[in-house]
């Protein structure tokens, strides 16, 4: 994207979050005017992202940084928006417990509403299209932190186990990250050729 375009999708996003009521209400911060208060408490919540790694800079995704960036979360703190940070838009609906309707319901919601101000970039054949190509198809990944002490002591049957069951092992902390006391994440592989539902289905299935 230009920056122009970056500035554009992260105003038409907010004008959307603004739109939004009920459970779904909260508050926009923009990484470039935060305040050192608002940045600590976004951090302690574990909700702020950071400049991305090599691979992102080397893609041109970390331009203008931190410029056109920002994050939205409601006041319950189970709904977030990252605007422009690696896809320019990255939507999640989360909270503690096993409510997956719930969960996945508050997310749909939320797509819906932010659709009615902004199109996702969609293709009849690929599906919802990213910046990441691993994500292209329904662009959802579906996951769970749950703790496995006992397949943590034996990655190799782990690793079949999941491979049997179609979802994917990360450490709590993202890709490439480890995890504290056998805690894991644990989410759908797969993105394309199927539907959001039968992603969710794959993940809870498989845990």
């Amino acid at each position: 994207m230009t920056r122009e375009q970056r500035l554009e999708i992260e105003q038409k996003v907010i004008e959307a979050c603004k739109k939004f009521t009920g459970d779904l209400a909260g508050t926009y911060y923009s990484l470039a005017t935060m305040s050192d208060a608002q940045r600590a408490q976004l951090i302690e919540d574990h909700f702020l992202f950071k400049e991305g790694d090599r691979f992102l800079e080397a893609a041109g995704l970390n331009r203008d940084w931190p410029e056109g960036r920002g994050i939205f979360h409601n006041n319950d703190k189970t709904f977030l928006v990252w605007i422009n940070e690696e896809d320019q838009l990255r939507i999640i609906s989360m909270e503690d417990g096993s409510d997956f309707v719930g969960i996945f319901a508050r997310l749909a919601r939320a797509a819906e509403e932010i659709e009615k101000v902004v199109a996702f970039a969609h293709d009849d054949t690929l599906g919802y299209l990213t910046s990441c190509p691993t994500n292209i198809g329904t662009g959802m990944r579906a996951s769970v932190h749950v703790s496995l002490p006992y397949l943590g002591e034996n990655m190799e049957m782990f690793q079949r186990i999941a491979d049997f069951h179609n979802v994917q092992i990360r450490g709590i902390h993202g890709e490439h990250s480890e995890s504290a006391d056998h805690v894991y994440d644990i989410s759908n592989k797969q993105r394309l050729g199927r539907s959001e539902v039968e992603l969710v289905m794959d993940m809870h299935d498989g845990v």
